[in-house]
């Protein structure tokens, strides 16, 4: 049994921070396991404490006694933390949807929506301040861009790609479609940066992007809700956005606005170059009837 005055973290972006600050003082075997369970967040919901610690180099009563050590009873108290973070938080979408429909009709669900858009917005520039910049000088720096988003993330990627490619060639968007993920990971080089995008519950095709384009020697920039997310721990670059919403499905406004930003940097260093390119794409557009003629609008 954990001391009483040890009080254990209580949710995983907690745990993950006290692990980092306290790895210094910790013994040699409880920093094994500490090690995998800061680069592996992803593999402890979904393998046993067994196959854990055998990836960590350590017995299994190490990872009892460090779970102890940090205030739980035992292993599987930290576990929840880490099973909590996969779906996504306490209140699953459909628990989430019942208090929707519950409030159906209510004067002050518009009131809350906006409110916390509002919120989400401003939460963009006191996470980003330093990170936008950082974000900017690895993508122009860049050879190529490829950039990955799936499920409701989607937009966020797509987004980033179609703007920014609108004065840049080589950005290239990370699709997987029909089974083709491995296949797009080949074309990531050394000298490519690669933007992944997603939020809790973190989908395993970001972080199989994340760890492809780390291996292939990549600059890799995270775009998440936290910087202890699977695919943050080993990012170069972090930019955080909120998803907070009343409703049953978090929000993904905050991520649109922060490509939006992070391409307007991109447009404003690129200066002259991206002007002419601009100019060219809307040309091209006009020119092959994308657009409705302004005479007939």
């Amino acid at each position: 049994m954990p001391p009483e005055s040890t009080r254990p973290p209580q949710d995983l972006e907690s745990l993950l921070a006290h692990l980092r600050a306290s790895f210094p003082t910790l013994s040699t075997q409880f920093q094994s396991g500490a090690r995998y369970l800061l680069d592996h967040p992803q593999e402890v919901p979904v393998l046993s404490m067994r196959k854990i610690a055998v990836s960590a180099g350590v017995q299994p009563a190490t990872l009892v006694r460090l779970s102890q050590h940090l205030g739980f009873e035992g292993w599987q108290g930290l576990r929840e933390l880490f099973v909590d973070a996969l779906r996504g938080g306490s209140q699953p979408y459909a628990r989430r949807a019942r208090k929707v429909v519950r409030e159906s009709g209510s004067s002050r669900m518009l009131a809350e929506m906006l409110d916390a858009q509002h919120h989400n917005l401003d939460m963009i520039a006191s996470s980003n301040d330093k990170a936008l910049t950082q974000a900017a000088e690895m993508l122009a720096a860049a050879a190529s861009v490829h950039i990955a988003g799936f499920r409701s993330c989607f937009p966020i990627a797509f987004t980033f790609h179609y703007v920014y490619r609108l004065f840049r060639s080589s950005v290239h968007l990370i699709r997987g479609e029909a089974g083709t993920l491995e296949m797009e990971l080949r074309a990531l080089a050394p000298k490519d940066a690669v933007v992944v995008t997603s939020f809790a519950p973190y989908s395993q095709e970001s972080i199989r992007v994340a760890t492809a384009a780390r291996e292939a020697g990549c600059k890799v920039i995270a775009l998440t809700d936290s910087t202890v997310a699977p695919i943050a721990l080993a990012a170069d670059c972090t930019l955080l956005f909120s998803v907070e919403s009343p409703s049953f499905f978090p929000s993904i406004t905050a991520g649109i606005a922060t490509v939006e930003a992070l391409v307007e940097q991109l447009l404003a260093r690129k200066g002259k170059g991206a002007i002419r390119a601009l100019e060219q794409a809307e040309g091209e557009l006009h020119r092959t009837g994308a657009y409705v003629p302004a005479e007939r609008t």
